[in-house]
């Protein structure tokens, strides 16, 4: 009887927590970014309020189940941004995302070259079109001068790395200074800055 009773209180209070919305499941959203090195935009994105996980993989491309030292043709290195939406909004995921990269670059992102490292936002709906298509104009008409190239595409298969590359998740925690090495000798925080000045993310 007490044995019960106890499944019956862990029952209600179950369903008294997915009822009143705190079930992470009903409060999250996701959206992938490519930005060059996933363990920069990973690194940087972990630190936004509101954000929730940030996993590194590749998107964009057609081959199945790409790899970091393997065939990844036409992939994107990209971030899958896992965020509520209650304390940080697509608008505020893309504003940030910006001040982040070089919108400018058509082949690659500071020291890294090549298709891989180009910045990209993938949209999974019309709404996030027209939020993205909007944050990019802004970034356009703040930098007349110069055009933004970062394409906005439509939402593809993300596949996370894992298995024998998962040490590419979380190596900016795990690999402190090879990856402040990395990160300064790339130049990334420095083109950052000489393009958005204090409000760059670094």
């Amino acid at each position: 009887m007490i044995k019960n009773k106890l499944m019956l209180t862990a029952l209600l209070v179950s369903s008294a927590f997915t009822a009143n919305g705190n079930d992470s499941d009903l409060d999250i959203a996701k959206t992938v970014l490519a930005g060059g090195c996933f363990w920069c935009i990973e690194a940087d994105y972990e630190k936004l309020e509101g954000v929730i996980d940030v996993v590194s993989g590749f998107s964009g491309g057609v081959a199945k189940n790409p790899t970091y030292n393997g065939n990844h043709q036409g992939h994107y290195e990209v971030v899958e941004v896992t965020y509520d939406p209650e304390v940080v909004s697509y608008t505020e995921i893309l504003n940030y995302y910006w001040k982040s990269i070089d919108p400018f670059d058509p082949t690659g992102q500071f020291c890294d070259k090549g298709s891989s490292y180009r910045s990209a936002i993938f949209v999974a709906n019309d709404d996030e079109r027209k939020i993205a298509e909007a944050s990019k104009q802004q970034v356009q008409e703040k930098f007349s001068k110069q055009k933004v190239v970062t394409p906005i595409l439509d939402a593809s298969t993300f596949y996370p790395i894992k298995g024998a590359e998962s040490f590419h998740q979380d190596y900016y925690k795990n690999n402190k200074i090879r990856y402040s090495s990395y990160r300064w000798g790339c130049g990334r925080d420095k083109r950052t800055r000489q393009i958005w000045g204090d409000e760059a993310i670094h």
